[in-house]
């Protein structure tokens, strides 16, 4: 983190260290013992309003109940669901989470699952500093945790290093964990597993959930799917094997993710002692069901009101097993997502709304490997360029010369917005460029990342057939941020807030203090007893 970064970061801590005063008198007579930190993996914020006068499940109660910040962004750039979860969850931008991307998420081949196929072994190992637990932990080291989802990533990430309970589906009908966890798989995951989930739904019709009439969309839109099985009824195969792996792209897994979750809590009695304990649930299948059919599909409108019955689900389920006067909730998103471009673009080129970078890094690849450097010197991911300064350096090849050659090609392709160098890009943030600012957040120093590409509104790249999400645009970066509990003030809140400010305004709504400094402010605008901050959120 550069010097300025860190004063800045330490103001905000001083800011959050200093406001959570006297919990009593905020007018709650005992302190939380649980908090549920729910994800919906890929949630719009417009589908709540959308969709909203079908909405009865918990979605409907967040709005009803709860505080919901309507204008929240994902302030980075690279909106994907690894640094959306551990950026959701820390208070912290993925430039010092170093969680920076999907592809160098949580796969770590040095912990092995314990059981299962999902994904290879997984861990935290890539996560730097601390998560929303460990200021818990901090503070009483007998609190405790348990997350799941049917991600990796989106179980692991949402606390950060710590060995806890983290679960994840292991496409075989099973939850998992791996190796860094633990050793072995406690009694009550087996005695779930062993309840076969997945087997009453083989062979079942996922049919819409109201009458077809409720749902507005065309069912018949050949994009979708990829132009296979893309109308109701959507059928789980019979097969077990092929049923249990492709159970995560229907609404069902969602609910196998609510009853795993509820199992966990029974067993460990979480929330259910003195001690302030965290349960994360993130659940991903809106996401699947979002790039398969598009966020404007009917599939995806059922899937939300789907999603929101599970969650009401959660969230009665909680109040039944532990007092509701003491549980916090908070809910985001991990990134948004974008439409086709074959449905947001007119025309019948089946290339259009498209950004092919290809030609460019395989030519500049292989000049350099006419040089004797391999491939692997230059990567373009996400739209960030990195390059590997040492090895061109012993190789007499300057590295800025190639730099400046790649930046003119780039910048010639038709859909590029914009090639920006890493350097350039603080002073640019600092004059107010907002896509400038994003990419900053997203980099860490030793990234070496030299250039970030920004693609037009609404392209894709190339090699992308499926509905997508990734780029700093505010339809990617735009999430629905919602508290709930005795000590949020209900209401509809449309000043611009970011997603790093979820975890240090859940610490001062439990009196638990950042244990380092972070990216996010309190949002004390929502809390009961606490006066509203003045002027505008620190950039």
């Amino acid at each position: 983190m550069s010097t300025s970064l860190r004063k800045i970061a330490a103001t905000l801590l001083i800011s959050v260290t200093t406001a959570p005063t006297a919990y009593a008198q905020r007018g709650t007579p005992l302190p939380p013992t649980l908090v549920v930190q729910i994800t919906v993996d890929q949630l719009r914020p417009d589908y709540l309003d959308r969709f909203g006068a079908q909405l009865t499940g918990g979605l409907a109660r967040f709005k009803r109940e709860g505080a919901f910040f309507t204008n929240a962004t994902h302030d980075h750039a690279t909106t994907e669901t690894a640094p959306g979860h551990a950026t959701l969850w820390s208070g912290r931008f993925p430039a010092h989470t170093g969680v920076v991307i999907n592809d160098i998420g949580v796969a770590d081949p040095q912990s092995p699952l314990l059981f299962g196929k999902a994904g290879g072994g997984a861990s935290p190992y890539r996560f730097r500093g601390s998560a929303f637990f460990d200021w818990v932990r901090a503070k009483d080291k007998y609190s405790r945790a348990l997350s799941v989802s049917r991600k990796d990533r989106g179980a692991i990430l949402p606390l950060g290093r710590a060995k806890q309970n983290v679960f994840w589906y292991s496409l075989d009908g099973r939850f998992t964990t791996s190796t860094y966890y633990g050793d072995t798989i406690p009694t009550w995951v087996k005695a779930f597993n062993a309840t076969n989930f997945t087997a009453k739904f083989l062979g079942t019709p996922w049919n819409t959930l109201l009458d077809a009439s409720a749902y507005p969309e065309k069912d018949s839109v050949p994009i979708e799917s990829l132009g296979k099985n893309f109308m109701f009824p959507h059928v789980l195969s019979s097969d077990p094997k092929v049923g249990a792996n492709d159970f995560t792209e229907f609404p069902w897994m969602d609910d196998a993710t609510v009853d795993f979750a509820l199992a966990g809590v029974n067993a460990l009695r979480l929330g259910d002692g003195p001690s302030l304990d965290v349960l994360a649930v993130s659940l991903s299948t809106t996401d699947a069901i979002g790039h398969r059919y598009g966020p404007d599909s009917r599939e995806l409108h059922d899937q939300v009101l789907r999603v929101d019955r599970a969650i009401g689900r959660l969230i009665d389920s909680l109040y039944k097993m532990r007092d509701s006067t003491r549980i916090v909730f908070a809910l985001g998103a991990d990134h948004g997502v974008a439409p086709f471009p074959e449905l947001h673009f007119p025309g019948t080129d089946s290339s259009r709304g498209r950004v092919d970078p290809r030609p460019i890094i395989d030519a500049a690849r292989h000049v350099l490997a006419g040089r004797g450097i391999e491939g692997d010197a230059l990567n373009l991911e996400s739209g960030i360029v990195t390059l590997d300064r040492g090895r061109l350096f012993e190789h007499g090849v300057s590295a800025d010369s190639v730099i400046n050659a790649l930046s003119v090609a780039f910048k010639k392709l038709p859909g590029m917005l914009r090639v920006d160098r890493v350097p350039a890009l603080a002073a640019m943030a600092a004059t107010g460029d907002k896509i400038a600012r994003r990419w900053l957040h997203s980099i860490p120093t030793d990234m070496g990342a030299v250039l970030t590409l920004t693609m037009q509104p609404y392209y894709y790249w190339f090699t992308v057939r499926y509905a997508t999400h990734g780029t700093p645009h505010d339809y990617d970066a735009h999430i629905p941020i919602l508290f709930m509990g005795p000590m949020f003030k209900p209401g509809r809140y449309d000043m611009p807030v970011r997603s790093v400010d979820i975890a240090p305004t859940l610490g001062v709504a439990t009196d638990v203090l950042p244990i380092e400094p972070i990216d996010g402010r309190v949002l004390t605008e929502a809390i009961r007893g606490l006066a509203a901050p003045t002027g505008k959120p620190k950039k």
